[in-house]
């Protein structure tokens, strides 16, 4: 049995407000999939990118905020789950008073480099 802690954890500092910690996806992983935590400060915003070979799914599990996914740009909250096709530009925003958190769920996984309790995408 695999469990890892928030706490315990890489984490990527975005420098936007925005802290992720990879609990699944660590180059000594044998999975199909990447999985962070991402916590997002009121008034940050996710730089627009793009996962050429990758689907991600994003699962809110506190707060609200705008997602955009291609084209369009929705409200997100608690509870709600997005869909990021392989080849989209998508962010996210939190243009609210409160933390946002949510899960991101990355199948193939995004290569990553550990430095130390760092981590940051290889590519």
């Amino acid at each position: 049995m695999l469990v890892r802690r928030v706490g315990d954890v890489p984490r990527n500092e975005r420098g936007n407000g925005q802290i992720s910690h990879l609990l699944l996806g660590l180059p000594s992983d044998d999975t199909p999939m990447s999985i962070t935590v991402v916590t997002a400060a009121p008034g940050s915003r996710q730089s627009d990118h793009v996962h050429p070979v990758s689907t991600q799914i994003y699962v809110i599990i506190a707060g609200k905020g705008q997602m955009t996914v291609g084209d369009e740009t929705m409200e997100v909250a608690t509870g709600e789950m997005v869909y990021v096709p392989p080849g989209a530009s998508h962010a996210i925003f939190n243009g609210g008073e409160m933390t946002l958190s949510y899960v991101s769920v990355t199948v193939p996984p995004f290569p990553v480099r550990v430095e130390g309790d760092h981590y940051r995408s290889a590519t």
